[in-house]
């Protein structure tokens, strides 16, 4: 069925910057230029699996002492199957599988797994507000992220009552782009709107924006979540938004439909 139909987006000669990082810019790149937007991808943030450690490998290992298994992102959770299939060709019977998002989710049951996901939001607090993570009595939690993240998921699963295992996947780091590369993205591309949706994009954004000059502070920025929406806001970013959904056609359409009231409202998109 085609789902590009006549009251689709028509994002034509507006131009959009996305940073997120491979492979999923390039994906969302597709989207918005069947919208008619002209686009570059800017990732701001590239990741590479860690080497396989030996506690790692034990862990791995251990699958079956585990009561919950969460992965926090699309490639936590390939990186975390793909290693599985070394050592479990079945994983373990009574496993609770559970995404942070949609897209996780996504990875999980392409892998023939039915994971648990938030009824809204794509974020660790909504994660952690399902009935099946609300009390524990020493069960234990594997969690599978990035080198480096946000420690609100452990914290509160361990004050719950949980054993809670981390398992760093991947590290994440800003690539390093030449000066001439940074400024034909910031300035001469001019991006009516930027998409940002993690942050530690924006936190890599905001210092490139720092040293460089660029009018950006006034332009659309997609964001995540509130708290990464209050940080664009005090860095200088005046139009922060965040969409009802992280799904490619839904960040697409919530762009169109924001430069759209922005022309209408305030002129400031050109």
């Amino acid at each position: 069925m085609d789902t590009h139909q006549a009251d689709s987006p028509d994002l034509s000669g507006r131009r959009v910057l996305i940073c997120r990082p491979e492979p999923e810019a390039s994906r969302l790149a597709r989207q918005f230029e069947a919208a008619g937007a002209s686009v570059r991808v800017f990732p701001l943030v590239a990741r590479e699996p860690l080497p396989e450690t030996p506690e790692r490998r034990t862990t791995l290992l251990s699958l079956d002492e585990f009561s919950h298994v969460i992965a926090v992102s699309p490639y936590a959770a390939h990186l975390l199957l793909e290693e599985l299939d070394t050592w479990w060709p079945q994983l373990p019977v009574g496993l609770n599988w559970y995404g942070v998002g949609s897209g996780t989710a996504r990875a999980l049951a392409e892998h023939g797994l039915e994971p648990r996901i938030p009824d809204y939001g794509w974020t660790s607090e909504a994660l952690l507000s399902l009935p099946s993570l609300a009390s524990f009595n020493g069960e234990r939690i594997l969690v599978a992220r990035g080198e480096e993240g946000r420690e609100l998921t452990r914290k509160t699963l361990e004050a719950r009552g949980a054993r809670v295992t981390v398992m760093p996947l991947y590290r994440r780091f800003c690539p390093d782009y030449p000066p001439a590369k940074i400024n034909a993205m910031l300035n001469e591309f001019d991006p009516h709107a930027i998409i940002a949706l993690s942050g530690e994009t924006l936190n890599n954004l905001i210092a490139l924006c720092a040293n460089s000059s660029h009018n950006l502070y006034d332009r659309l920025i997609i964001v995540p979540a509130r708290r990464i929406a209050d940080q664009a806001r005090a860095a200088g970013f005046n139009a922060p938004f965040i969409p009802g959904s992280l799904a490619d056609n839904d960040i697409v359409a919530a762009v169109a439909e924001q430069l759209q009231g922005r022309e209408g409202g305030s002129g400031k998109a050109k």
